[in-house]
């Protein structure tokens, strides 16, 4: 299933297997399933006894029927037809109300499916998703099981069930003829809105893909503002954003041309079958071989027929609708990611904290190849520091040992257990990382800091937000650690941003440490002064530090250059300075640089 490019699928049948996946879940609350079934026979049994009592009541209104007519008999025809008039409203939405909570509760459960499924796909089905369509996909999945649910069980199945009591009672008490009628008519409409509705079911689908395409775009944009605003591109967003919504609109406009059709088919349908019985009924009254009041309950029970069976049109549409948005849900259901936990994976038995990589080959596609043969240890309570030029392959190193992929060859091990036979949330939960590139969530910040560690206290939290030197800067707000930091992070400037992302670190306390860049985006002297708070807070601590900078790096026990995919030299900060090498060329070159490569301050956007 693609997020980033939407396929013309608009010729693919819809798969009714579909609704295999609805019966669990009925299942589930089976005592409610056959409340509001009980519910929903009550209501169609008083449906069906409405033309009778207004047969009885017309034929007894007439000439000498009325005159011989006890009064309360008459009343109680009266009182008995707005009985089951109510009974038949009453049952119908009693049935809504218990068969509510199946399709709520199924809705909650496939929601939070699909939501575990999105995140246990691999980093790069996330890095291929457009954000925007997939959301719309789920909502209108989860939305559709609900409309399916409903309309399969309470719509079709009674509305059938009520088309053969009408003809069978049609058929006994006033012969062949309106029977066949009936049973022609519903067999047509039927296998028209069958045919019209697989024909149109593309259009469903060509409007839901530019639905979602004009959604991603929306959001893509937004997400993006400050890159709008700094390229002056907002007129640009905006013919893109269009031309996505003109395809949506083309795609709206053929769908409601082939609705037209399908409702003009389908009307034509009921009117001539509904004239004819009619007709046929008339003629019958003025020969004398029917009553008056015959020729209601015929009329009534025509009535009552083709509204569900127009709603059938409908429901039969909507179902067909609803299984094209569920079936996009269930395509990203299966899905599977390539880095799944072994059937014997077991967790991860932390003794010491020592690392091996030995002999890593990795690529992202085939033909880029961006580790070749790395192979070096990080012993425990040791900072192990790796540095080179950008693309070199030094992040793809904490993607590895974080196991985000799974390397090509070789393997990675933590106190001597391949990280691939351990639980993926084993080996996480001993590691903390402080990015290169934070990203928060749309919430406060001590709620940011917190999600370092869910259950710690709020001591715990303003403790490592005082470590993190982050305890000035809040209490300069208005709000304090109340303050929302915007969608992303983006009300935060980025030195900011990235200590709350080492505040979080510092929360978790893991006993291995990964700081990727972790202080690029903070000025020198917030840098020193947060390079010795993870100094202490690492100590005894086994510590993977992939840096540009060099300043903050020299106190690592071991540095290794990595250029070009492979180690070209390792060694102490001295060592490596008197090798004169390609480390000696990089300290040299930043050393001319002076405090240029040092960010300056930046200011708050709150």
């Amino acid at each position: 299933m693609r997020h980033g490019n939407y396929q013309d699928d608009s010729d693919k049948p819809v798969n009714w297997r579909i609704v295999k996946h609805l019966i669990p879940y009925l299942m589930e609350s089976r005592m409610r399933v056959a409340l509001a079934m009980a519910c929903l026979l009550l209501a169609k049994g008083a449906i069906l006894l409405i033309p009778f009592l207004l047969k009885y009541l017309v034929d007894s209104l007439e000439g000498a029927n009325l005159q011989s007519l006890a009064p309360t008999l008459l009343l109680g025809l009266v009182v008995a037809y707005g009985a089951a008039r109510f009974a038949n409203v009453f049952f119908s939405e009693l049935r809504d109300t218990i068969f509510g909570k199946v399709t709520e509760r199924a809705m909650r459960r496939v929601g939070l499916q699909v939501f575990r499924h999105v995140h246990a796909l691999d980093l790069d089905f996330h890095l291929d998703r457009r954000t925007g369509g997939l959301a719309r996909d789920i909502e209108r999945g989860t939305t559709g099981i609900s409309f399916l649910m409903r309309f399969f069980v309470f719509n079709i199945a009674p509305t059938l069930f009520e088309i053969a009591m009408v003809v069978g009672i049609l058929l006994f008490n006033y012969g062949a003829s309106f029977a066949m009628i009936t049973l022609v008519a519903v067999t047509a409409y039927g296998l028209f809105s069958l045919r019209a509705t697989e024909w149109r079911t593309r259009f469903v689908r060509e409007m839901n893909a530019a639905d979602s395409a004009s959604n991603t775009r929306a959001v893509d944009s937004l997400l993006n503002f400050e890159t709008v605003k700094y390229f002056t591109n907002e007129e640009f967003e905006a013919r893109r954003y269009d031309r996505e919504l003109e395809r949506w609109e083309a795609a709206r406009r053929r769908n409601r041309l082939s609705l037209f059709g399908l409702n003009g088919g389908q009307a034509l349908i009921i009117a001539v079958s509904q004239t004819c019985m009619i007709g046929l009924a008339v003629w019958q009254v003025r020969e004398g071989l029917i009553t008056l009041g015959d020729f209601i309950l015929i009329n009534q029970f025509m009535i009552q027929l083709f509204l569900p069976l127009g709603f059938l049109g409908f429901v039969f549409r909507e179902i067909k609708g609803s299984m094209a948005n569920i079936e996009k849900m269930f395509e990203l259901m299966a899905v599977q990611p390539k880095v799944v936990d072994d059937p014997l994976a077991r967790p991860l038995q932390l003794t010491r904290g020592s690392i091996e990589f030995e002999g890593i080959q990795f690529g992202y596609t085939p033909d880029r190849e961006v580790l070749k043969d790395v192979g070096f240890s990080v012993p425990a309570g040791h900072k192990i520091a790796v540095v080179g030029a950008s693309g070199s392959g030094k992040s793809t190193l904490v993607k590895l040992l974080f196991r985000f992929y799974d390397p090509d060859a070789g393997r990675i091990t933590i106190d001597g257990q391949d990280i691939r036979e351990v639980t993926q949330a084993s080996l996480r939960r001993v590691i903390g990382i402080v990015p290169q590139d934070t990203v928060l969530f749309n919430d406060t910040i001590f709620e940011n800091v917190r999600y370092g560690n869910p259950d710690a206290t709020e001591e715990e939290v303003q403790t490592a937000i005082r470590l993190a030197h982050l305890d000035a800067f809040i209490r300069s707000l208005p709000r304090g650690g109340e303050t929302m930091v915007g969608e992303r992070g983006l009300k935060l400037s980025g030195g900011e941003k990235q200590r709350v992302s080492i505040a979080r670190t510092i929360l978790k306390r893991p006993p291995i440490m990964v700081f990727d860049e972790a202080t690029s985006s903070l000025d020198s002297k917030s840098e020193q002064a947060i390079l010795q708070a993870l100094r202490e807070i690492s100590r005894d601590h086994t510590s993977l530090v992939i840096a540009h900078r060099l300043s903050t790096v020299v106190d690592a026990d071991t540095i290794m250059v990595l250029d070009g995919g492979s180690i070209v030299e390792s060694g102490t900060h001295e060592q490596l300075l008197q090798q004169e090498g390609r480390y000696t060329a990089l300290w040299l070159a930043q050393q001319k640089q002076g405090g240029s490569d040092d960010p300056q301050p930046e200011s708050s956007g709150i």
